[in-house]
């Protein structure tokens, strides 16, 4: 099979170049026994225990780890991605023994699903405005 490039041309594709890439749904559909999150409790460090998210990426991770970070019980938070062909990162979490490290992710969880809510509801608010606006300067949405 030819495949058109940008120049117009055609290019044999590369044997195997599309098999290291997992199928879009492996991303974000957890397959049969398989959990969102597992916690593993470090033995070496008090307070500190290291979760892992399944099918989740950056966007999680650097939320979460920012959210911990806003609490005072929180000593570290760090995340990383193990693979970027995966969708995982590891949290890593230690407290200050105030609360345990599955309280303050919860908690965390908890915070960041209220302000989502919130940055949701201002910006529904500030569209709506906007088209109200737009349609009484110009008549319709979008002008000329």
């Amino acid at each position: 099979m030819r495949l058109p490039n940008p120049e117009g041309s055609h290019r044999e594709p590369r044997p195997g170049a599309e098999d290291n890439v997992p199928n879009r749904f492996e991303l974000f559909l957890l397959g049969d026994g398989e959990k969102k999150v597992t916690e593993e409790t470090d033995t070496r460090i008090p307070s500190t225990s290291v979760f892992t998210f399944n099918k989740e990426d950056h966007t999680l991770g650097n939320m979460l780890r920012a959210r911990l970070f806003q609490s005072p019980h929180v000593l570290y938070s760090g995340y990383k991605v193990p693979h970027p062909l995966f969708s995982s990162f590891i949290l890593r979490i230690r407290t200050d023994g105030t609360l345990t490290p599955r309280q303050a992710v919860v908690q965390a969880c908890k915070d960041l699903v209220t302000d989502l809510g919130l940055l949701s509801r201002e910006f529904t608010k500030e569209w709506e405005l906007r088209k109200m606006v737009g349609e009484s300067v110009d008549g319709g949405i979008g002008g000329p």
